[in-house]
């Protein structure tokens, strides 16, 4: 299965193939045009496309930007892509085994998970998102990544990646939220009528989202997985 993004008004050109299980993005750069990428993302690339390295947006590197990111759950460095005369293709893996979402963002802003960042356009800005001693006490991450600006954003997810319209009031456990928008509110709630019903179920804390906005959220939960897989492991010796 493949999706198709064009390039229109300065975006990226990305193509999504391989979906949902195993998705890797092409991206088609005009000539001149340039993108930004999650350090270790690139699979290939045209041979004479220029590759820089830095720990922030390019031309403005940070060595705590690229430590705040680290506490997000993403690579220190990202990794910028130009193309000269001729343009180029660059193909770009995910941290995660499953699906990527292409978003265009028109100033918005986006809270996403630490490990779903892939790509982005130039103009977009990435930074440490505090999400507070909630995400501790739902054994998520303190710290997401906020995203903002205009272009084109990359995202990937363990498992399926699907929307969710919230208007009001909306119920997502904590480990399948991907991204959601900066305009949405969220506190921490227990799923079931009781603490001992919630945890005896399985589910635990979840998040309350409310106002108007989109929560994208994956199929699996790379925690649940990482318990199940992890003492199945056998101990080094």
């Amino acid at each position: 299965m493949e999706t198709h993004i064009t390039n229109t008004n300065g975006a990226l050109d990305v193509s999504i193939q391989m979906r949902p299980g195993s998705s890797v993005a092409e991206v088609k750069l005009q000539p001149g045009q340039e993108f930004t990428a999650e350090g270790g993302a690139m699979i290939a690339m045209s041979s004479h496309l220029q590759m820089t390295t830095t720990t922030n947006k390019k031309g403005s590197g940070s060595i705590m930007k690229g430590l705040k990111r680290m506490l997000s759950g993403e690579s220190f460095f990202l990794n910028h892509f130009k193309a000269g005369n001729e343009g180029g293709t660059v193909w770009l893996g995910a941290t995660h085994a499953g699906d990527m979402m292409v978003k265009e963002l028109n100033g918005e802003g986006l809270i996403v998970q630490g490990g779903s960042y892939v790509a982005s356009s130039p103009d977009i800005d990435i930074n440490m998102n505090w999400q507070g001693f909630k995400s501790l006490v739902s054994k998520e991450s303190l710290f997401w990544l906020g995203i903002k600006g205009k272009g084109t954003l990359v995202i990937n997810s363990f498992g399926i990646i699907y929307p969710i319209q919230v208007n009001g009031e909306y119920i997502v456990d904590t480990g399948h939220i991907v991204a959601f928008d900066e305009s949405l509110n969220f506190t921490l709630s227990k799923a079931g009528k009781s603490w001992v019903s919630s945890f005896l179920g399985g589910e635990g804390l979840v998040c309350k989202f409310k106002g108007q906005g989109t929560v994208w959220v994956q199929s699996h939960n790379s925690g649940s997985f990482g318990s199940i897989l992890g003492s199945k492991l056998k101990p080094r010796k």
